[in-house]
Formats: structure tokens, sequence, C-alpha cells
């Protein structure tokens, strides 16, 4: 079993910024890709960015150029740095992992941005 938690979500103005962290603790071999995901109220789930072990990443295009994911295999962690926020960012974000072909989901963070 692997368990995710996320933090640093919370309420932040148009144009401002988050970094969004997801610590991994468990069973943690081979957790390939790690991910983001966002669900906004009324619609599904969506990646919004992920990223290998290598450090090769993949970012959905509304996100490219404001989003930065990163990983630190050493400390089980990935982060989410998100910049120049939008209102339709809006969303709970979790965190996502790959293991074997099994996903494990964290519970959520809230982020909101204002206009």
């Amino acid at each position: 079993q692997v368990q995710l938690v996320e933090s640093g979500g919370g309420l932040v103005q148009a144009g401002g910024s988050l970094r969004l962290s997801c610590t991994a603790s468990g069973s943690i071999l081979s957790l390939d890709p790690m991910s983001w995901y966002r669900q906004a109220p009324g619609k599904q789930r969506e990646l919004v960015a992920d990223i290998i072990s290598s450090g090769d990443a993949y970012y959905i295009d509304s996100v490219k150029g404001r989003f930065t994911i990163s990983r630190d295999n050493a400390r089980n962690m990935v982060y989410l740095q998100m910049d120049s926020l939008k209102p339709e960012d809006t969303a709970v974000y979790y965190c996502g992992a790959d293991q074997y072909g099994m996903i494990y989901w964290g519970n959520g963070t809230l982020v909101t941005v204002s206009s």
C-alpha cells in the first residue's frame, strides 16, 4: 500500500503563486510516474502534469509555461509550482502515483483562485 498526502493548497488572487507538495509513504518502490490531477466543481478529474523518475515531465496545454512539476526521489516527494494562477485553475488538486499499474491517490488539497 502507498499513502499520499498533499499540502500547500489555499486561497490566492489571480496572478499569484502556490506550491503544492505530496509525500509518499508505505510501500513506495517504483512509483512512476507521479502526477498531479485536479477536479473542478461539476467537472471530471483531469491530469495536470506528471513526471517520471528520470525527470521527464508532461503538462496539459492549459498549464504549460505556468506550472512546474518536480520530484525528489530521495525524499519520496513530488511538487507542483503554480504561477500566474487563473480563476479557472480553481479545483481540488490530487497527487497520484502509479505503482506497476496500480494508481494511488491522496485526499486532495483545495486551490481557490479569486479574480
